[in-house]
């Protein structure tokens, strides 16, 4: 059975038409207001609804201020904002607006998430199956997180292990490691393994970058220094051109074990990849390269309906974070719920097998 669409919770309503009152401003001030009473909403873990007194009146939100709660108001009352209607249509930007809006659909809110989370679905993977993150970001690149760090926050939350996967040097906008700082890693992350042996495990990864012709940003030796590859697009992510044949030829190269967020759309900003993605989930199941469910919530890459084809086409899955800090690492809890929606179970998830099997599957890839 094919489920229908989704329809969008009321803290997405309210998310979408903050951000679109938030395009229209002059100022800079209230424009990034605006955008942080979006956040805001988007971080609630309980539907709006829930925060409406007696009275009618609205329960105080941090960072949501007055101009904000009327909207908010305006869309618990009627569905729609007349407030932000009425700006946007007086802004000259209706069309950049309307553009925008187009790029959000099949996202999560957090209130979305927890309760994909609290769904009593056994059949499909939950958080307990969880056992490590597998697209984590450190100092060494562009993360704000210690090696140290990443081990102890990945305890605190009863993980096995985590991937270190700082950009490769091909992406210098992203501080991109050299092979030389590489090897630095590598030896500090051997140091925190001895330390914490038969507590936790830093596994060695990277974050490659995929070229305009589907190559890597590193050459085949280069990959078999670590011991995960995670392959991802970081350019021609506005493209309406066909780009199957570049993320096939990722799929295919010798060593890579996920794709990471394939589309690289971005939350109102970007669509992302175009391609054929039954034929590269099909090629993805054939060679056992995973397909990451991306939880940064302006990713959200793949979604839960693309996800579903990628499961009837028989691919593994990797439920990543992509935290580049600390407060971040929540960010796998979104992964899980869009892999909850999808009916993905526990056993095609990368992050819930052991640490032994989850190695020895990487290094058949890159043998």
């Amino acid at each position: 059975m094919v489920a229908g669409p989704r329809r969008p919770d009321t803290n997405a309503l309210v998310v979408s038409l903050l951000r679109d009152l938030a395009a229209v401003q002059t100022s800079r001030q209230k424009r990034w207001g605006y955008a942080r009473a979006a956040d805001a909403v988007a971080g609630l873990d309980a539907p709006i609804e829930s925060y409406v007194r007696a009275d009618g009146s609205l329960r105080k939100i941090p960072h949501v201020g007055p101009s904000s709660t009327r909207v908010i108001l305006e869309v618990l009352a009627t569905g729609a904002s007349a407030t932000v209607e009425e700006a946007v249509a007086g802004s000259g930007k209706a069309r950049e607006v309307e553009r925008s809006r187009g790029l959000r659909d099949t996202f999560l809110t957090r209130a979305d998430v927890m309760k994909a989370l609290r769904s009593r679905r056994r059949d499909v993977v939950s958080l307990d199956d969880y056992r490590g993150d597998l697209q984590m970001h450190s100092t060494y690149s562009d993360g704000k997180q210690s090696l140290e760090a990443i081990v102890e926050t990945g305890l605190a939350r009863g993980y096995e292990y985590a991937a270190v996967t700082d950009h490769s040097h091909g992406l210098p906008i992203a501080r991109g490691v050299s092979m030389a700082r590489l090897a630095e890693q590598h030896w500090a992350i051997d140091r925190l393994n001895r330390k914490y042996a038969g507590r936790f495990r830093l596994i060695k990864g990277i974050e490659a970058n995929i070229l305009a012709d589907g190559s890597l940003d590193l050459t085949p030796a280069e990959r078999r220094r670590v011991e995960l590859v995670v392959a991802a697009p970081h350019s021609a992510l506005r493209s309406a051109s066909d780009q199957t044949g570049r993320m096939l030829a990722a799929v295919r190269a010798q060593g890579v074990h996920i794709l990471g967020h394939p589309r690289g759309r971005k939350y109102g900003v970007r669509p992302g990849v175009t391609a054929d993605w039954d034929r590269v989930f099909d090629a993805a199941a054939r060679k056992t390269v995973a397909i990451e469910i991306d939880g940064d919530p302006r990713r959200q890459d793949i979604d839960h309906e693309l996800a579903r084809r990628a499961l009837a086409a028989g691919c593994l899955f990797a439920l990543d974070s992509d935290a580049h800090a600390v407060s971040e690492w929540e960010f796998a809890e979104t992964a899980v719920a869009h892999a909850r929606l999808a009916g993905i179970p526990a056993e095609r998830v990368v992050n819930c097998w052991p640490v032994d099997f989850l190695l020895d599957w990487a290094r058949g890839l890159s043998a």
